[in-house]
């Protein structure tokens, strides 16, 4: 049986139903990926999602989400006090910002105990983690971290990783640049997007992004460009794969995320490479026309299928 892990934070979401009103839900880069990946692989797969819980009734709640919907938290802890953090949505037609109120939130302790951290990512098949992830973390937690995905990666499991840079998160862009780059020099597959990493290492354009990847000799790589094509990089080459064009724009909350599930998904049942990247942009390309980060997996489904 296969069994995927993702690490990360994930936040109490609210976000305009389009009537004048807000719906909760559970959201956060690193989820929103793994519940894509859990919506399109076989129920046999088991998926856990990795990080620290609290004991309110908003944790209380998204742990039963989370099993509800055939997702486990391995050997995650749940710490007496805590309570995960919150986003709001803001929609300027389809295109959305966010408020965020995180400071306290426990994951940012998913670290603290790195046997139960080891024990949780142990003999998977495919690890995914972002820099929202290393983000979170204080120093000395992020090592402990990288530490784990080191020994999970001798031991044979995959690294996926999306840099997915948020400037709000880190102390200073240098040290975003060294964690992320550590990063990327340790991932068998990165999933970045060209936006991103201009922000964070002046990258002109896609084909400059391509080229600092090819330098840290990542195996496999998508860089992802909005509507516009990805780049796939591969031991073949890298090759251009068109984006498939949305019969819907209504929120592009989570789009990438869904890219990279899809992706990741496509990749873990045999596919290669290119058409996995074919695969992932008509999820996205679906995920635009669902209010929420989280497209529900009957749209998963049908969206993968040319």
């Amino acid at each position: 049986m296969k069994s995927i892990a993702s690490i990360g934070e994930c936040m109490v979401e609210f976000a305009p139903d389009g009537n004048g009103a807000w719906r909760m839900g559970f959201a956060g880069d690193t989820f929103n990926t793994l519940w894509t990946l859990r919506g399109l692989l076989p129920a046999t797969v088991r998926t856990d999602y990795v990080s620290a819980f609290g004991d309110d009734d908003f944790s209380r709640r998204q742990l039963a989400f989370f099993a509800d919907h055939g997702i486990g938290t391995a050997e995650s802890p749940c710490l007496k006090g805590g309570r995960p953090g919150l986003y709001a949505i803001t929609l300027d037609g389809h295109e959305r910002s966010f408020t965020y109120w995180r400071s306290d939130a426990v994951a940012r302790r998913l670290a603290d105990d790195p046997s139960l951290l080891l024990a949780s990512l142990a003999r998977r098949d495919l690890i995914y983690f972002s820099g929202i992830t290393l983000a979170i973390l204080a120093p000395p937690a992020r090592a402990l971290l990288m530490s784990a995905l080191t020994e999970a990666r001798a031991a044979g499991s995959r690294l996926a990783f999306d840099p997915n840079y948020r400037a709000r998160l880190w102390p200073g862009i240098d040290e975003a640049r060294i964690a992320i780059t550590a990063a990327l020099q340790l991932a068998d597959i990165a999933l970045p997007t060209h936006d991103d990493e201009k922000q964070l290492f002046g990258d002109t354009d896609p084909d400059a992004t391509v080229r600092r990847l090819l330098g840290h000799k990542v195996p496999e790589f998508v860089v992802k460009d909005g509507g516009n094509p990805a780049l796939l990089g591969t031991a073949s080459g890298v090759e251009e794969i068109s984006a498939v064009k949305p019969v819907q724009l209504v929120d592009t909350s989570g789009a990438g995320d869904a890219f990279n599930g899809a992706y990741l998904s496509a990749r873990l049942q045999g596919q290669k490479p290119s058409a996995a990247a074919m695969a992932a942009h008509r999820v996205a390309s679906v995920a635009i026309g669902v209010r929420g980060a989280l497209t529900p997996f009957d749209k998963l489904a049908a969206a993968r299928q040319p």
